[in-house]
């Protein structure tokens, strides 16, 4: 009851908000997806939805949100990107400049379609740990949120954020009250891989940080599945700018290093390191340096809570 008058007072409040076209970026992850379906059955055919393919996304991502979307019936304009998120994240290293130049480019890329549909309004699947991380008053900036923090000044739409007020396990629940596929997916992060490349974002390390996320995120499911360990609330990999010498058969490998973080948590706010078992990181392990022979030669396991750290490392 508490979820279907949470859902009608989001619809309500956006058909009030939107009486003109709106266009909404879809990563395909639970707080995009939730604030689309509900645009979508506040204001049905104004919505336009747009999936922005910045060559940072998890294998087969893209391919699989087209499909979600196509299932729930709504339509979903995918926009390749690739090329100029490479090319204007080239040298950046700094994690805070990082995002601020993924906003940016989101919004530019948005105001290029705004240009094709006319949209007046951009509706996002802000959530409040996002403007309370990213900072403002005398809250500290933790980091920035590409859809806060990183956004740009001059932006030319009314910005619309029907989640703003709920917390992770909240539109959690109204994802799985609304049927939608991706409600118990794992958080990911807007920047995408971006901020799990530490270093230099480049298509070569981004491929090895997409290859190293996909092992750690098919294992460990796997392995719940099977009873073998609990599933994390969150788990993935980052490749971190260690290089480190390392052998493969006979030969001298300089290679960097992956860091494999999993924890546990209810809204992302705080969180514990979950106890993957060892047997199972050594498997992981094996299968991250085999796949990545040359490239990584040393996988790592992050057992630090949040706070001290984030979930992400940048």
């Amino acid at each position: 009851m508490r979820t279907q008058m949470l859902v009608e007072e989001a619809i309500e409040a956006l058909s009030s908000q939107v009486d003109d076209t709106a266009i909404i970026a879809c990563s395909g992850g639970i707080d995009s997806t939730v604030a689309a379906v509900l645009a979508h059955r506040a204001v049905g055919s104004l919505l336009h939805c747009v999936y922005v393919d910045t060559g940072l996304m998890r294998k087969g991502e893209s391919a699989e949100v087209s499909q979600m979307f196509s299932e729930m019936g709504i339509e979903l304009k995918v926009v390749k990107a690739a090329e100029r998120f490479f090319h204007s994240l080239s040298g950046v290293t700094d994690p805070e400049e990082k995002r601020k130049i993924i906003g940016e480019q989101f919004i530019r890329v948005f105001e290029e379609e705004q240009s094709v549909c006319g949209a007046n309004y951009l509706v996002q699947g802000t959530i409040a740990p996002d403007w309370i991380e990213s900072g403002g008053g005398e809250r500290d900036v933790i980091k920035s949120h590409h859809n806060v923090g990183g956004l740009p000044e001059d932006v030319d739409m009314t910005i619309v954020e029907p989640l703003r007020e709920f917390y992770k396990d909240e539109v959690r629940e109204i994802a799985r009250h609304l049927g939608i596929k991706s409600s118990e997916r794992q958080p990911f992060p807007g920047p995408g891989l971006a901020v799990r490349v530490l270093g230099e974002v480049t298509p070569e390390r981004v491929e090895s940080c997409r290859e190293a996320c996909h092992i750690v995120e098919t294992k460990i499911r796997e392995y719940a599945e099977n009873g073998e360990c609990e599933l994390p609330w969150q788990y993935f990999a980052s490749l971190l700018p260690v290089r480190s010498v390392g052998v493969h058969g006979d030969t001298r490998v300089h290679g960097e290093t992956v860091v494999v973080r999993a924890v546990a948590s209810l809204d992302g706010m705080s969180a514990r390191y979950s106890p993957i078992p060892h047997e199972i990181l050594a498997k992981i392990s094996t299968e991250i340096t085999n796949s990545l022979k040359g490239q990584v030669n040393r996988v790592v396991y992050d057992i630090t809570h949040k706070p001290p750290g984030t979930i992400e490392w940048e």
